[in-house]
């Protein structure tokens, strides 16, 4: 394999409560004359503080902007400690501030952009009185805030008085997600309907919980011409641009579909914030600052979690593999990892490879094509490698679909292994572990960030949708949110946790800055909290094992992860000794 020196693509730049799910998100934000609420099938009688504001319009149809809620959250009241407010020179409570000019580019981060001459007296922005959290019991809110006078108006591009507007890219070639429906059937099949009326429903929510200085989000939805699939491969960077263009034509603040590096760099290069890159490095994510964040980990993170996993738990190379099965169990380990091919992935990989190196734990790294059309022939013969050259022990940095082939080629060639998974891309996931040959992924564990599964209608992202459904009927037409609705809402929290954060200033500038000032938090995605070097969720992890036993609490069907203890680490508090899992018996 060949190495990697320093970061790629340069575009030549200058350089968590226990409350009841519906408790957490609808106490005190019920309109006056509604008392009862129904909300994950859970009736909770809750006292109103403030009452919404009517809709300023209905949800728009795709290629229009969708504007929804009023923009104010809420008022309410516990002194708060000024280290949680937005940062200094961002927010004034008294006196006159100059007018920032337009965010400046990633090399300017740190600053608003250029003074103009415009002097204009700001809105005063204090701590709630009598309620400490926006949202009461929700385990990511931001300090609650009130706000009165004026935003400053348009504060960078995308963002007005009224308004900042955020882009959607529909595409149209097969993705994972369609991929992963024609495997598990109908119940993962979400359509770009579903998606969007999703994003519209949770895009009000946000707009009427959370403080965004008189503003809405406004969601803006185009078809592109780009391929996730291609993108995903690290090809495609021409129609990523134009894509990028189409954002930047709409009047972008940020996009929430920045779901591959082509599409997010361009984004960046275009000035516009963007959101849910999948697993870059750490080195890029400090390039792009303050432009890109997402929910997927930092691929420098997750490498040197997953290897320090490792290390405590499996090494040194040579122990028994308890965990395999057949007969390779209990066999010298012999580790093998695999990642994509995709150069930044490698560049993570070589991460890990690193450290479990250091440790006397050697690790031989097995590339494959994120080509979907491809997996099953390329997990075919990677078996057969893998079982030839006697690895007991695979650390697995895959895509969600890719298992799905291993392991069934695997227990064609009664090969199974132990199988760590590492906590990403869905793999640490129920609905997707019970896609594997359960025959095979009997003998997985790993680490997982999120914390222990609820039931589907009991989550957070499902009970703010249905929670807007209950308050106005006619924007959800009886339907239900997408399958993957807890991703677009912590997607979209993570967005709306740094446009509070920011202060009424909204710029990419003081958006970081304001992240940066979130006290860290943890929630059913994990422990949240942001620095100069995390731009990425989640901080921590639990271990988990695989019960194909087990009945998934998520949707009730066979197969499940379950905790080893209720202990979460970090990449550098994880104890030595053997996994917690049970063994198996073959």
């Amino acid at each position: 394999m060949d190495s990697v020196n320093g970061p790629v693509g340069d575009t030549g730049r200058t350089p968590a409560g226990n409350f009841p799910v519906a408790q957490r998100l609808m106490r005190g934000y019920a309109p006056a004359a509604v008392l009862v609420l129904v909300v994950a099938l859970t009736a909770i009688l809750v006292p109103s503080r403030v009452p919404k504001s009517a809709n300023s319009s209905n949800v728009g149809p795709a290629g229009s902007g969708a504007v929804i809620g009023n923009g104010s959250g809420s008022s309410a009241s516990t002194s708060i400690p000024s280290a949680t407010a937005p940062p200094s020179g961002q927010v004034a409570s008294s006196g006159t501030t100059t007018k920032g000019g337009t965010g400046g580019k990633a090399g300017s981060a740190g600053t608003a952009g250029s003074a103009g001459s415009t002097v204009v007296t700001p809105g005063k922005v204090e701590p709630c009185s009598g309620q400490t959290e926006q949202v009461p019991g929700d385990p990511y809110s931001p300090p609650c805030q009130t706000f009165s006078g004026s935003n400053g108006g348009a504060t960078a591009t995308g963002v007005s008085a009224n308004t900042i507007t955020v882009t959607a890219r529909l595409t149209t070639d097969e993705s994972f997600q369609q991929t992963l429906a024609k495997l598990a059937g109908a119940q993962l099949q979400d359509t770009n309907a579903d998606n969007q009326r999703t994003l519209n429903v949770l895009a009000k929510y946000f707009n009427t919980h959370f403080q965004f200085y008189g503003r809405q989000i406004q969601i803006k939805y185009f078809t592109g011409q780009g391929s996730l699939s291609n993108e995903l491969q690290g090809y495609g960077q021409a129609d990523a641009e134009v894509d990028a263009k189409t954002a930047q034509s709409l009047g972008s603040f940020a996009d929430v579909t920045a779901e591959s590096e082509p599409y997010a760099t361009a984004l960046w290069n275009d000035g516009i914030m963007g959101f849910g890159d999948p697993y870059m490095p750490n080195y890029w994510h400090e390039q792009h600052a303050p432009y890109d964040w997402s929910l997927a980990t930092d691929g420098t993170d997750l490498a040197t979690s997953a290897a320090n996993y490792a290390v405590q738990k499996l090494c040194p190379a040579g122990s028994p593999a308890a965990y395999a099965g057949g007969s390779i169990k209990g066999a010298p380990r012999k580790f093998a990892g695999i990642v994509p091919e995709n150069e930044l992935y490698v560049t993570s990989g070589q991460v890990f490879q690193s450290i479990m190196a250091a440790h006397g734990c050697q690790e031989t790294q097995f590339e494959y094509s994120l080509d979907l059309g491809t997996e099953s022939q390329q997990a075919s013969n990677l078996v057969a490698q893998l079982k030839a050259g006697g690895y007991t022990t695979i650390i697995c940095g895959c895509d969600p679909i890719f298992p799905v082939y291993l392991s069934g080629q695997a227990a064609q060639q009664n090969y199974f292994p132990e199988f760590v998974e590492i906590g990403a891309a869905l793999v640490d996931q129920d609905y997707v572990g019970q896609l594997y040959n359960q025959q095979f992924y009997a003998h997985a564990f790993g680490i997982s960030p999120n914390e222990a599964t609820v039931p589907y209608t009991q989550s957070i992202g499902y009970a703010a949708y249905e929670s807007e459904c209950q308050s106005d009927p006619t924007l959800c037409g009886g339907q239900g949110p997408a399958y993957f609705v807890n991703l677009i809402y912590s997607q979209l929290d993570m967005m709306a946790i740094g446009i509070q954060m920011a202060g009424p200033d909204l710029t990419p500038a003081n958006f970081q800055a304001g992240m940066f000032a979130y006290p860290p938090k943890l929630g059913p995605a994990g422990l949240w909290g942001f620095s100069t070097t995390q731009h990425t969720i989640p901080n921590d992890f639990r271990e988990v094992c695989w019960s194909p036993n087990t009945v998934s609490p998520f949707n009730g069907k066979m197969g499940a992860y379950v905790q080893t203890s209720t202990q979460r680490w970090s990449a550098t508090s994880i104890p030595s000794g053997p996994p917690g899992c049970t063994i198996p018996s073959s």
